[in-house]
């Protein structure tokens, strides 16, 4: 079962400020695209894959600890924080390499509900499918320790 994930890229022109700075918005999308893969590589996406279900973010936050700039080389970790019966939350780590050191420039967290959406809209909480729980688990309590040092 898989509890980690890894994901390289650019940062890109587009996604700095006026100051050459990575947005901060951009970090979402970041965290977004690490778990979209995440997903992929087990065979899952995050779009519905039965009608009227869906994964909606009830939780996200991103603290910054070093800017990212253009063409900085980010690697985004992904880490199965926790697992529940209904929900799923992540946490990131943006790292990059600065003078042969790796340097952790933000850190992440998302959590995710699964939901069924009824005929008039309304969203309730439903387990995720069993194909889901049996590929993913939550990291192990040392590495999630270590994770958060």
């Amino acid at each position: 079962m898989a509890y980690e994930f890894s994901l390289r890229r650019r940062v890109e022109f587009a996604e700095t400020d006026m100051a050459g700075i990575m947005h901060f918005s951009n970090f979402f999308r970041f965290m977004e695209s690490a778990e979209a893969a995440f997903y992929r590589s087990l065979g899952f996406s995050i779009v519905k894959q039965v009608e009227g279900t869906g994964w909606p973010r009830v939780h996200a936050e991103c603290d910054y600890a070093s800017p990212l700039r253009f063409e900085d080389e980010v690697e985004v970790r992904l880490l199965v924080k926790e697992k529940r019966t209904r929900s799923i939350s992540l946490l990131f780590k943006f790292l990059k390499m600065e003078n042969g050191q790796e340097i952790v420039a933000a850190r992440g967290a998302v959590t995710a509900v699964y939901i069924t959406r009824s005929l008039d809209g309304a969203l309730k909480a439903t387990p995720i499918p069993e194909a889901f729980h049996q590929k993913v688990e939550a990291a192990p309590s040392d590495i999630l320790g270590a994770w958060t040092k």
